[in-house]
């Protein structure tokens, strides 16, 4: 019996509505933080040695510094939030206009320090976090998901910091402007201790036959709980022996907290070591800071290993994983997103861990780290811009 013509057409999944870059937060914030990150960080390069002439509204290392936290950073953890807070409560989120929209808050505030005058890309740069942070508060609170309302608050406290570090270079403030910018990247840490703590662990047992992780909250808690403390001693008190130990504390929980997650079963999958080794950069960073405290090592390595290690290894493990499977591809990294994780691995190498054994080729090293960091995200663009610009792989929605 053939089917009817009714038959056939009720059976056609209908078309998603939509531009595909603008169905779902990871789209278009992953595709411009990736693109950042292959310009922002060679002009920074640029500047530093004296070679490009742009006249910055803002000292270049403190452009460079809040550009990687606000503008690289932050645009994967929108990304990211507005893509899972889909996911977690079933509610939609922001597509079409409203997520062009804050796409184009994003793009502006990132162009501005190069064409508008700083009070305009002040308030370009400080709009966006506030208007996420309520739009992600309202989804949850409307499922009722309170157990991720800690990370709209800790996007609250991130769109503090930024007020506080355009407040201070516009001197309506008498605070410096690095405290707001450390205090950021420490915020961006415990975002990383949140979601890694939940996804590592279950992303390593899903794909380990046979694996159990057992939950350990106690240690969890421990660690997020020191971490914080550590971090906010870090921001607000001159270097004492007590921050140090604080410092130290936490890198020693942070890495049993790591070890539990049985992190040498991801040898063979890239997808899933990327991660493990990223987070392996937090215990890195937090000791370096708890010895800058004693004065034995730079605060700059202790900087570089959280925000170029933690926060840029698992921004590209996130990234790549993430996108896969919302584009409903396999979750099976190909050799050239492998060569991505380890250019964002050997920069990190480069940027911390050498200059401490050989300072004395600092340029070389730092030139070097920018190469393979540009390198690693160029890569995802060439191989991600095609999926995140089109229709998912499967037909669906999103």
């Amino acid at each position: 019996m053939k089917p009817s013509p009714a038959t056939i057409t009720s059976s056609v999944q209908p078309a998603p509505p939509g531009l595909p870059l603008l169905r779902l937060g990871f789209r278009p914030f992953y595709l411009g933080a990736a693109l950042f990150a292959v310009l922002a960080v060679p002009l920074w390069l640029a500047l530093w040695l004296g070679k490009v002439p742009v006249d910055l509204p803002v000292v270049p290392m403190l452009w460079h510094a809040h550009e990687m936290l606000f503008g690289f950073a932050i645009a994967v953890i929108i990304g990211f939030l507005l893509t899972a807070g889909k996911a977690w409560t079933g509610l939609p989120t922001p597509r079409g206009a409203a997520l062009g929209a804050l796409a184009t808050l994003w793009l502006a505030a990132r162009l501005a320090p190069m064409v508008a005058p700083y009070w305009l890309y002040a308030v370009l740069d400080v709009a966006l976090l506030p208007t996420v942070a309520a739009i992600f508060a309202t989804v949850l609170l409307r499922a009722r998901n309170r157990r991720n309302l800690p990370l709209a608050g800790i996007l609250a406290l991130l769109a503090l910091a930024n007020l506080c570090f355009h407040l201070s270079v516009l001197r309506i403030s008498p605070t410096e402007p690095l405290p707001a910018l450390h205090g950021a990247l420490g915020l961006i840490v415990l975002i990383e201790c949140v979601i890694g703590g939940r996804v590592i662990p279950s992303f390593t047992a899903s794909a380990t036959p046979g694996l159990k992780i057992a939950a350990r909250p106690r240690l969890d808690w421990s660690a997020l709980v020191v971490t914080g403390i550590a971090l906010l001693s870090w921001v607000v008190a001159p270097p004492n022996p007590l921050s140090a130990a604080a410092l130290l504390l936490a890198a020693v929980l942070q890495l049993l907290r790591q070890w539990r997650w049985k992190p040498a079963v991801t040898r063979g999958r890239p997808i899933l070591w990327i991660l493990h080794a990223s987070y392996a950069w937090l215990a890195v960073g937090l000791a370096l800071l708890g010895f800058a405290q004693l004065g034995w090592v730079s605060a700059s390595a202790g900087v570089h290993a959280l925000a170029v290690g933690a926060t840029g290894g698992l921004i590209i493990g996130m990234i790549t994983r993430t996108a896969r499977g919302h584009t409903g591809r396999p979750l099976q990294a190909s050799q050239p997103e492998v060569l991505a994780y380890a250019l964002v691995m050997a920069a990190a190498v480069l940027r911390v861990l050498l200059p401490l054994l050989a300072p004395q080729w600092m340029v070389a090293w730092i030139a070097a780290a920018a190469i393979a960091w540009s390198g690693a995200f160029a890569i995802y663009l060439w191989v991600y811009t095609p999926w995140l610009v089109r229709t998912r792989a499967d037909g669906k929605d999103g």
